[in-house]
């Protein structure tokens, strides 16, 4: 899985805008994929500004198209006449090859579409990173817990040694 870039001096537009942290302990990600993501004027200006959230937000094959829904970006101020629904549906772009993949992942395998990241790319342009992703048990999610907690652990254990 590749994991999206930090920011650097040689990206000036690549910018973070929201982070869906909790995905990695519901779900076990199998592999994820880049979608581009059609938007009106009003919504990339508040994306810009810093105002959305995927957190909630699912990513489903209808009609042989991609479309995330319930993801919510903040309304612009300035943009009084012609604004955006908050929490429209919103299509994404992929390849046929792509989405094919994606369909079957759904509905055969049981998988699910969940946005892990949404970013500005080095262009500017804005991305989503789609996880394919199976649902954990509770079992599954006390065991990456109790991982993660061993992890800080040792990690203090090492830092106090030295």
């Amino acid at each position: 899985m590749a994991q999206v870039k930090s920011s650097s001096k040689s990206d000036p537009n690549y910018k973070v805008i929201a982070e869906n942290r909790r995905a990695r302990y519901d779900y076990a990600i199998e592999d994820d994929i880049e979608c581009g993501i059609i938007l009106e004027g009003s919504e990339v200006k508040s994306l810009r500004m810093g105002g959305s959230n995927i957190a909630e937000s699912y990513a489903a094959v209808e009609d042989g198209e991609l479309w995330l829904v319930n993801s919510y970006i903040a309304p612009y101020k300035q943009a009084k006449t012609f604004g955006h629904e908050e929490r429209r549906r919103r299509k994404l772009l992929v390849s046929r090859k792509q989405l094919a993949d994606l369909w079957s992942a759904t509905q055969r395998k049981g998988m699910t579409l969940v946005p892990l990241v949404m970013y500005f790319n080095h262009r500017g342009m804005a991305k989503i990173k789609l996880g394919i992703a199976k649902g954990k048990q509770n079992h599954d999610k006390r065991e990456t817990s109790a991982k993660r907690d061993w992890a800080r652990q040792k990690s203090r254990l090492m830092k106090d040694n030295h």
